[in-house]
This record gives C-alpha cells, structure tokens and sequence, in this order.
C-alpha cells in the first residue's frame, strides 16, 4: 500500500513548468464543453454522501478528480468513481491542477477555517469554485475570496442549495409578489442534536460554533422571506455541555434581527435539540414552512389558501445545485448565489457573535 508520505509528495502531473501562467495555459488549450469537470476538496460526509451521488445524475458536470490527504480514500474513490490518477490531488500538489484541463471546478468541501486558503489557490489556479457555506469565518476572508476570484476571472459560488430549490423559489416568489402582504414578523429555526465531540463543528479554531453552520440557513430564511439586508441586531448564546462546547463557542444561538421596513425576524439555531421550520407574517396572512430545509423537500401552506410540497429524493437539491451553477459558468451567467451572498451572511454571524459578546444591540454595516 502507498504510504501516507510518499502519496502525499507525489506530483501527479510531470513535464509542465510551474512558470507557465494558468490562466494563459487554460485558456489556449481548454476547449468548449458540453459537461463541466469538478474536483471536490475534501472527502468528508458531505462529499461522499451527497456531492459525488449528485454528481453521477448531474447532466451539466461530472466528478472528474477529488483532492484529499488520506491515501486510504484515494484509492477507494479511485475505484468507486473510475477517477483517473492524473486527477487525484493531495493538499500538497493542488496548484498543479492548474495544468489538467480535466479540471473545471473546484468545489471546497473543508472546515470553514480552510476555506479561504482553498478558494484563493483554486482562484489562481484558473479554475471556477464552488464553496461550500458557511463561505468563511470572517467577512475579510470572504472579501478576498471574491477579490482573488474576480482577479483571475473566474466564478465563485456558494453552496446555498436552498436556493436552488423549487418550494423555496415558490414561497420568496410568492411573497415578492405579496401574497401575504406586507412582510412583518419572521421566525425561523434549524438545528439537530449532534452528539459528536470532537468534530470541526466542535472546534473553534477550524470555524466550528452553530451560528456559522446551521445558523446560515436561519439566516437564509430571515433574508429571504424580507427581500430586504438586516440594519441592527441582538443575540444571546448558550450551550447545556460546556464541555464540548467552550471558550466562546456556541452551542445553541438566538438572534433578533431588524429590517429596513420595520419587519423583524427571531431566529434560533442549535446543535442540542432538533427544529426545522420557517414562519413568516404578513398584513394579510402567514406562510408556514416544516420542514424549512430538509433535503428530502419541504412543506408549507399559506393561511389564505394553497400549499407548498415539492418532495424528491435525496440529493436531488445538491444535483440541481450544481447543475444550475455548472450552466451559468457555460453560458457565462450570473450565479445564483455568488461569493457576496455568503459575505452578507457572515457580516450578520460577526455582528450575532457580538451582540452575544456584548448584551448590545449591533448595527450591520
């Protein structure tokens, strides 16, 4: 079997010199396609039971390579995918993707601390990104996300699968159009019990902390349901096992956002019990959502008549997802969720952690 360090000092690709610029290689030799290559970075749950099952329905793009440092999933992916091993990376070699026109996309699948390193190096290795949400840990991160993006003229989007979802662009159609009137009151909550202790969600240093995770699609749902970016904000957090959860780190969060309208939302998010919905109250009636985000589809009905159930099977979300990201980049559109929509979310995450810090009320800039 190949040892963990000599698979890690590996160069997968030979006879290229590092000097070449990626972008000019790229763009001389890479060719119209009909169907993108993705590698994904990181081979942890979601990667391995979501994003490479979607990736085998998806009809834009393909799994095309993956980037991991455990030779063990190397190898079983290599046979699992059928993945060449020209198109099998380690954290060491990445940059060399630069030169493998295989390579499209690259999807970062990391702890949030890792993320901005990852998208930066795929960023000028000439490749578009997906990213995974939450898109970084801090809001200066994910502006030189978009700024080295945008650098080397690639895209970047992040991985809001809701978004891509058809009852979640059903409900925010319909209240843009006014269905319920005037968007007053917002609550909405996600979270599980994870009884794990020593994952990165339990980790402070890797981005861990629930108001990153979960808390984004709580987020999601306030800004959605609005129309409208939240102005101020207050917060209070705790956890029920101080000795998984410490040193600031959340465990459950609650947040009471202002809006420019005047609406408010409550939020709430947790890694200690299980919730899963999305209520939102207007001048002339109510849509209720449960589940708000589960990956089998949601439910919903509106008080003044009519229903939200769109069911599939899991991933179907992640398949869209990327489908609909891989289309824009070939017809070179906008993304649907763009590099600014994750900045948005974590500007309201620092200013949430904040007001829990503080006990004030925080303005959002």
């Amino acid at each position: 079997m190949t040892s963990r360090r000599t698979f890690l000092n590996t160069t997968i690709l030979t006879g290229i010199t590092a000097s070449i610029s990626p972008n000019t290689l790229l763009s001389a030799t890479r060719p119209a396609k009909d169907r993108l290559g993705v590698a994904l970075v990181g081979l942890g749950y979601y990667s391995t039971d979501l994003l490479a099952p979607a990736l085998q329905k998806t009809k834009n793009c393909y799994l095309a390579g993956i980037v991991t440092g455990t030779p063990e999933k190397a190898e079983k992916w290599k046979k699992q995918y059928n993945i060449l091993d020209k198109n099998i990376y380690n954290y060491q070699n990445f940059d060399q993707i630069a030169n493998n026109p295989d390579i499209d996309v690259v999807y970062v699948v990391l702890p949030p601390s890792m993320h901005e390193e990852y998208v930066v190096r795929a960023a000028k290795a000439g490749k578009h990104v997906w990213c995974e949400k939450p898109m970084a840990v801090t809001a200066k991160e994910c502006q030189n996300m978009i700024d080295s993006c945008a650098k080397n003229k690639v895209s970047l989007s992040i991985g809001y699968r809701l978004q891509h979802e058809p009852n979640t662009q059903e409900w925010t159609k319909e209240l843009r159009a006014g269905k319920i009137g005037k968007i007053l009151m917002v609550s909405c909550s996600a979270g599980y019990y994870d009884n794990r202790t020593t994952h990165w969600k339990q980790k402070k240093e890797m981005g861990g902390g629930v108001m990153y995770d979960m808390g984004v699609y709580v987020l999601q749902g306030a800004r959605l349901a609005t129309g409208e970016e939240p102005i101020a904000v207050t917060a209070q957090q705790y956890t029920s096992r101080p000795d998984v959860y410490k040193n600031g780190l959340d465990e459950t969060s609650m947040a009471q956002l202002i809006f420019p309208s005047g609406a408010r939302a409550a939020v709430q998010t947790s890694y200690g019990m299980n919730m899963n919905f999305l209520n939102v109250t207007g001048s002339k009636g109510t849509l209720m959502m449960e589940p708000y985000s589960a990956y089998n589809g949601q439910k919903g009905i509106w008080s003044n008549g009519g229903k939200i159930e769109h069911p599939y099977e899991v991933p179907w979300q992640q398949t869209k997802q990327m489908d609909d990201d891989a289309k824009a980049i070939m017809n070179k559109k906008p993304m649907l969720a763009p590099g600014e929509e994750g900045l948005r979310d974590i500007k309201i995450v620092e200013a949430i952690y904040q007001a829990a810090r503080t006990g004030k009320e925080v303005k959002i800039v």
